[in-house]
């Protein structure tokens, strides 16, 4: 998944967000615990060393989880991130380690942290040998400065596991919207290449025959030239024949191709505006529309559907059709459109569209209001 695909979809920016900070507040709130045990340490050097180490442990925390979220990342970044953390967090034990030797459990807590940290960094089978190698750890290092072993065990066992199994679920959603947003992606694109194939298919089923024959007829006129005139003048006739009908339904096939039906693509742009979390209302035109008009209309709606998605972060879209007068007026408008700064008049979409119903006595015209763009389309229609 890119970047640009999931600027794309508020809607999985903002689960990202919240997925972000409920594994950061549960991760720091342990971090904060080991802040009692630098309060009741004695020791100036030892309290200014473990703060410290506290500190480089929440701020390497803090980019493993940010990259745990972050799937567009580098690979590279994700391994720096993860090499800190496991540095910071071996640097710990002999810093951390002895602050509040026996009357609190310092460690213990930074252990839980790990321990709830192994969903993010490792396969279950992996994350379940790194927990109790954390456990393992906090009760060496209640044994070397004489804590109580039941104590840092039910730390970094008890609550570390607790805030794991917490964490590992709320991944486990960020994975599923993210595969979930992946699979809309696969699913637009197997659209198109369906569409293309389909649209091959008819140009071979049209063509095919009709070019064989003609290949052929062509091939028996250059034979018979030299030999019998006529007949290779009659084959060359029926060669014009077969070319000049099979243009015409090439044409006929284009034409029925264009023939589009605006209520469908009204319907079609609705739902991928939709599956991409914009919000979309749609008000079609009181009376049906002639065909000419309505495919003048679907050419303006493809894209302004293209600009939405591309050049804006909508949240909401609203299109409505109008005929009054005999002008047939369709107006679009979306939020979101204050950020790269979007479509305007000198687009080479809309540029065309211009030109395209300029060439009808139709109009296009763009304005934007703060965050919003609107695009106004008009076309006569004649009874």
């Amino acid at each position: 998944m890119t970047d640009g695909a999931a600027g794309a979809d508020r809607r999985l920016r903002r689960a990202r967000l919240v997925t972000l900070v409920s594994l950061a507040s549960g991760l720091w709130t342990s971090l904060l615990l080991p802040g009692v045990g630098l309060a009741r340490e004695p020791d100036a050097l030892r309290l200014a060393t473990g703060a410290a180490v506290v500190v480089a442990f929440a701020a390497a925390q803090t980019a493993v989880l940010y990259a745990a979220v972050t799937p567009w990342l580098a690979q590279r970044w994700r391994r720096r991130f993860q090499l800190g953390l496991a540095a910071v967090a071996a640097l710990s034990v002999p810093l951390v380690g002895p602050v509040a030797a026996g009357a609190w459990p310092t460690w213990a807590w930074l252990g839980a942290s790990l321990v709830g940290m192994t969903p993010l960094l490792f396969r279950p089978r992996a994350a379940v040998v790194a927990a109790v190698g954390c456990v393992a750890t906090s009760l060496a290092v209640a044994a070397a400065t004489g804590g109580e072993l039941g104590t840092h065990l039910a730390v970094t066992g008890g609550v570390g596991v607790g805030i794991a199994a917490v964490n590992g679920v709320q991944v486990w959603f960020w994975d599923l919207l993210v595969a979930a947003r992946q699979g809309q992606e696969a699913r637009a694109r197997l659209a198109a290449a369906e569409e293309r194939l389909r649209f091959a298919r008819d140009v071979h089923d049209l063509l095919g025959q009709d070019l064989t024959v003609i290949a052929l007829k062509a091939e028996l006129a250059a034979r018979l030239a030299p030999v019998d005139a006529v007949r290779a003048g009659r084959e060359a006739a029926e060669v014009q024949r077969l070319a000049g009908s099979a243009l015409h339904r090439v044409r006929e096939a284009v034409h029925g191709y264009r023939a589009v039906d605006l209520t469908e693509q009204l319907a079609a742009l609705a739902e991928v505006l939709g599956s991409c979390g914009v919000r979309c209302t749609v008000v079609p035109a009181a009376q049906e529309l002639p065909a000419g008009v309505a495919t003048e209309l679907a050419a303006v709606l493809r894209e302004a559907g293209t600009n939405v998605l591309r050049h804006s972060r909508a949240g909401w879209c609203r299109i409505e059709i109008t005929r009054e007068d005999g002008v047939a007026t369709m107006t679009i408008r979306n939020d979101g459109a204050g950020g790269d700064g979007g479509p305007d008049d000198h687009s080479h979409g809309l540029r065309g569209l211009t030109e395209r119903l300029a060439a009808v006595g139709g109009t296009v015209r763009t304005r934007r209001d703060g965050d919003v763009f609107t695009l106004t389309a008009t076309a006569p229609v004649v009874s």
